[in-house]
Order: C-alpha cells, then sequence, then structure tokens
C-alpha cells in the first residue's frame, strides 16, 4: 500500500500526540465542539424563563419550545459527532486498508457537510424565532445574552463544519492518486492469464533480417551428387 494514502502515513507508525494536535481538521473539530457546547450549555442553562404570573417556563426563543430542542439536539450530537471523528482521526494512520481509508474520508466529507446544513438551519431558525420574540413574554429581559450566544456560535458552527468537509475532500483528492499504487492493483498480463510479449529492440530485428540467408535451391544439391556413383566391387 502507498505510505501516504488518503492524506496519512504508512500504517503501523507511533502515533504523535503533537502532530496531531497541529493539524487543521484536528483544529477546527475542536473549535466545533467547544462551539456546540457553548450553544446547547447556553439554551440548557439560560434558555428557558416565566413570567412573574406563571409558574411554567418557556423557551426564551418566542416560547417555541421546538426551537430550544433543536439547538439542544443538535448542539450536543454535533459534539458526540466531533469526539467520534477525533478518534477516527487517531486511529486513520492505523489503517492498513485503503478502502477502508477511502470509506472513513468519504463518510468524514457526508457528516461535516451534513452537520454544516444543520447548523444553517439551526442559525435561521433560532434567528427568526428571536426576532419575533415579544416583550412581554420576558419582561425582564433574561437569559438574552445566552440566546445571542446560540445564536452567535450557530453561525460560527456552519463555517467550522464546511471547513471540515473541505479538508476532507481535499484528503480524498490526495488518496485518489495514491491509491492507483495499492496492493489493490492487479497486473493485467496476471489477470487475463497470458504472459507479456517479449520485447525487441527495431536495431536487433533490423540485424536479425539482414543476416538471415536463404537456403540453398533442391536441385543444387542433386547437381553435387550426380557425379558420386558406387563401385561395384
Amino acid at each position: 500500500m502507498d505510505g501516504g494514502a488518503f492524506g496519512a502515513g504508512k500504517a503501523g507508525g507511533a502515533f504523535d500526540p503533537h502532530a496531531f494536535l497541529r493539524q487543521p481538521h484536528t483544529l477546527l473539530r475542536l473549535l466545533s465542539s467547544v462551539f456546540s457546547i457553548v450553544v446547547f450549555g447556553s439554551i440548557v442553562n439560560e434558555g428557558y424563563v416565566n413570567r412573574p404570573d406563571e409558574t411554567q417556563e418557556h423557551c426564551i426563543f418566542n416560547r417555541n419550545r421546538n426551537a430550544c430542542n433543536y439547538g439542544i439536539t443538535v448542539g450536543v450530537l454535533a459534539f458526540l459527532s466531533c469526539l467520534l471523528y477525533l478518534a477516527l482521526d487517531a486511529y486513520f494512520p492505523q489503517i492498513s486498508s485503503v478502502k477502508d481509508r477511502k470509506k472513513a474520508v468519504l463518510s468524514d466529507i457526508g457528516v461535516s457537510a451534513f452537520w454544516a446544513f444543520l447548523w444553517f438551519v439551526g442559525f435561521c431558525f433560532l434567528t427568526n424565532q428571536w426576532q419575533v420574540s415579544k416583550e412581554e413574554d420576558n419582561p425582564m429581559n433574561e437569559g438574552g445574552d445566552a440566546a445571542r450566544a446560540a445564536i452567535t456560535f450557530s453561525f460560527f458552527s456552519i463555517f467550522t463544519w464546511v471547513g471540515q468537509a473541505f479538508l476532507a475532500y481535499q484528503r480524498f483528492r490526495l488518496g485518489a492518486d495514491s491509491a492507483l499504487f495499492s496492493q489493490d492493483y492487479m497486473d493485467p498480463s496476471q489477470d487475463s492469464g497470458m504472459p507479456y510479449a517479449p520485447y525487441t529492440n527495431e536495431e536487433d530485428a533490423t540485424d536479425t533480417v539482414g543476416t538471415y540467408q536463404q537456403p540453398p535451391p533442391a536441385d543444387a544439391f542433386d547437381t553435387e551428387t550426380q557425379g558420386y556413383q558406387t563401385q561395384n566391387y
């Protein structure tokens, strides 16, 4: 297998934590995990308020419980996805199969693009619900900073996940060329069961043709043998 297949070194190498932490996709995953914590943490801690005459708490985003649930759910699942792919990045150089590396990189592209889309939806959803929120629903203006933090870091998360998808796509393109020289490559001559034809140089072929002599005609041999006679004793 090629040593640099899909942007990683040869399988079986020692794990270098310093090099791992300096990788761009590792930094983006760490940022994404922090942004996710900020989003769902802000909503969980200060995302539910109630008026003085009410005992039941309502979502700070226009009293729409779906908005809070969406922010919490997306934030928690995105955080878990970051942890999962951080573990995969650490184990990735140990994967010896080019096909398995390809599957891991393709899944990274799909998952990153999917979360970028979910964060875009979440940003639009939370921003809209915050703008249409009524002042009488929150007369004390509680949780305003938490709501703005959730919206802001939802917006930042779009770019971190887009960046992860872009880096994963670069790794896929890098591995597309190196995979041609992997252990899965089959020699065409072995596949067809026919050996290679012997190579002949043009000069050698010319010399061979030039030194070829025609065999003597059959009547010449007869002429030489006519003078030979058998003597009877």
